[in-house]
């Protein structure tokens, strides 16, 4: 059985978390209270961000926006994009991060990216740590190969903890986590809550209308999804999706939700207009057939052994 998250109040946080990565940036104060308030209207009650995004402005709007009903909120944030995992920059950031959201714990902690530095024992050590003073309740890593996972988590439960929620990137044209990550979340009971659902945008067919932003704008971005072929799969799903009649941002989220891994895809946008197609997917009712003809759209990752005859 999969991690349950819940908030302090006890409600199931089981819905799609609203990721903050662009409070304070490309959506200002009010569009980013705007987007607060359409996720809790739609019954949204998990709510993503970073120490890092938008200088912080992410977690300050976000912080305020929480306080006033803290104990229905499931928060999540991530420390260690910058300056590794040891246990002096693990603690500053995360003190960053409380003062930015002017809260002393959080309910889940993720350590950003993997850090080949140091030892997992002063990580982790640090993370049980915070656990026992009661700052965060879940341990979280995000971009880690399964391998790194897998390792981490044999010394977080020698510390008496574990590791209950990874975030690895997921959507149509990235589906690398279906090759291990994925598999292993079942295996250990780990929650899924993948990022960019909608490929930086590029799944919600804009692009392929002449439009512009994160991949137009973004070097990171434009390199991240400038394949020839993922600009082709989005242009034939976009053609899918309108002969579903449904928006291709609703289907995209729904198709990753749809993995037997039961992931809980991170939906985020830069208004609320924007955000209401990705809102749409709560509860759409994927077809296995549908799900079988938008997974026909790009490449299956191959498996992670070539001994294909005992599959």
């Amino acid at each position: 059985m999969t991690t349950t998250l819940t908030t302090r109040s006890g409600a199931l946080a089981d819905g799609f978390p609203l990721g903050t990565m662009q409070f304070g940036g490309r959506a200002d104060a009010v569009e980013s209270r705007r987007m607060y308030d359409a996720a809790r209207a739609a019954g949204l009650n998990h709510f993503d961000t970073a120490v890092r995004y938008t200088q912080g402005e992410a977690e300050k709007l976000l912080g305020g926006f929480v306080r006033p009903e803290r104990d229905k909120i499931f928060l999540a944030t991530k420390v260690a994009y910058a300056g590794g995992c040891g246990r002096e920059n693990i603690r500053a950031q995360f003190d960053v991060c409380r003062s930015q959201l002017r809260m002393d714990e959080v309910d889940l902690l993720y350590l950003h990216r993997w850090d080949n530095e140091t030892e997992l024992e002063e990580t982790f050590s640090t993370l049980a740590e915070l656990q026992e003073a009661g700052q965060i309740r879940h341990i979280g890593v995000s971009n880690y190969a399964a391998w790194q996972v897998m390792k981490a988590q044999a010394v977080a439960q020698s510390l008496g903890t574990r590791i209950d929620v990874i975030q690895p990137m997921y959507n149509l044209v990235k589906r690398q986590a279906e090759v291990e990550i994925l598999p292993m979340a079942m295996d250990q009971s780990m929650a899924v809550c993948p990022y960019s659902p909608l490929g930086g945008g590029l799944l919600t067919g804009k692009y392929a209308a002449g439009g512009t932003g994160r991949l137009t704008e973004d070097p990171m971005y434009t390199s991240r999804y400038g394949q020839d072929w993922m600009h082709k799969a989005a242009a034939d799903f976009a053609g899918l999706a309108r002969e579903q009649g449904v928006a291709p941002a609703t289907l995209a989220v729904a198709w990753v939700a749809a993995h037997p891994a039961k992931p809980r895809p991170i939906i985020s946008a830069r208004s609320a207009g924007q955000l209401a197609p990705s809102l749409a997917a709560i509860g759409f009712d994927l077809s296995p057939e549908l799900y079988a003809r938008i997974a026909a759209l790009t490449p299956t990752p191959p498996l992670a052994t070539d001994r294909l005859e005992e599959q």
